[in-house]
């Protein structure tokens, strides 16, 4: 499980740190993928597999799941952690999250997010204001 919020720099090369904790769940190789919000996704071999199982039973005939699946996909690649800790973060996906230098990297339970600083900053407090709002609505999915 990935947990917690750590705050890491890209080199003048497009690498970053992945945090020690997260080290020992990712195996030397994972998938990192366009993710939500203007972030990455972060995925260990094995939970990009069960992912990549229920993407594939998405009906290809409906207009939705054929473009998630591809821009999920196309964005998608596998990266090793070199012997310093790091990974090569591809420039189309810096481009995408808006990654100069700043990054946050969140923990978030099967999966971890890399977001460019000042766009995790801003959906922070964002999110922080109306936390109560999305807490009672959370009521529905009984947690």
């Amino acid at each position: 499980m990935f947990m917690g919020e750590y705050q890491h720099s890209l080199d003048a090369k497009g690498r970053l740190i992945v945090p020690a904790k997260f080290r020992e769940h990712l195996e030397g190789n994972f998938v990192i993928t366009r993710g939500l919000d203007q972030c990455l996704f972060g995925y260990p071999m094995e939970e990009w597999r069960k992912l990549e199982e229920k993407l594939k039973q998405l009906p290809l005939t409906k207009k939705d799941a054929r473009a998630f699946t591809r821009f999920f996909f196309s964005g998608a690649t596998e990266v090793e952690i070199d012997k310093q800790g790091r990974i090569m973060l591809p420039a189309n996906l810096r481009e995408y999250a808006k990654m100069e230098k700043e990054c946050v990297v969140l923990g978030v339970s099967s999966r971890f997010e890399i977001w460019a600083k000042d766009a995790w900053d801003g959906y922070a407090e964002e999110s922080e204001e109306s936390f109560n709002e999305i807490a009672e609505n959370m009521i529905d999915f009984n947690i």
